[in-house]
């Protein structure tokens, strides 16, 4: 197994450890947690780069990289729903369009059929890691006494729960047209692939 290969199972690897000590219920869990999460982030970034460079490109990392991917943002949103900062239905929303999206985009990789990736979708990316980074470092420098002591007030307005509803609501609806755009732009490719004719 190649090396970028390897790092993406290191990343699959790395999110249940991040989502239980996460929700392990304890300042330094929670701290080691982000850390691990950065970790897991940054051989998505470097597998990538490892695989353009020296063209370690695989059937096996093509299927696998996107699905490591999803797991892992899937998992930082699952846990923010179970500690009640994030609303189950735009986490469920968001889920069920990466994995379709997904699915559709690694079944045509199969298939050998090139599929076109909108700005757009590639904003969404953005959006959703920009938005994970930004809860997980403040939930938990909100842990750390010295950085969050005198600093309540400023904490509390950053993780304030209409802030956070309208952000991840902004976030679930802009994924969701950005999935529904995608299945229309390749609409005629999706058709061909799964042997639907008009």
């Amino acid at each position: 197994m190649v090396l970028p290969n390897q790092l993406t199972v290191l990343r699959i690897i790395l999110t249940p450890i991040f989502l239980y000590l996460f929700l392990y219920g304890e300042n330094t869990t929670l701290q080691i947690s982000f850390v691990v999460f950065i970790i897991a982030a940054i051989t998505d970034w470097y597998d990538g780069w490892l695989a353009r460079k020296f063209n370690y490109i695989t059937e096996w990392g093509k299927f696998l990289d996107p699905l490591a991917d999803k797991i892992l943002t899937s998992a930082a949103f699952i846990g923010f729903v179970l500690v009640n900062v994030l609303e189950l239905w735009m986490v469920i929303l968001i889920i069920i369009r990466d994995i379709l999206i997904t699915g559709i985009r690694i079944y045509a990789d199969y298939k050998k059929v090139s599929f076109s990736t909108s700005y757009s979708a590639k904003w969404k990316t953005f959006l959703q890691m920009f938005f994970i980074y930004y809860l997980l470092f403040i939930y938990t420098i909100k842990t750390i006494d010295w950085i969050y002591t005198g600093r309540e007030k400023f904490f509390n307005l950053l993780l304030h729960p209409l802030l956070i509803y309208y952000s991840m609501l902004f976030i679930t609806l802009f994924t969701v047209v950005t999935g529904i755009t995608y299945i229309y732009t390749n609409r005629l490719l999706i058709k061909q692939l799964f042997g639907v004719k008009n």
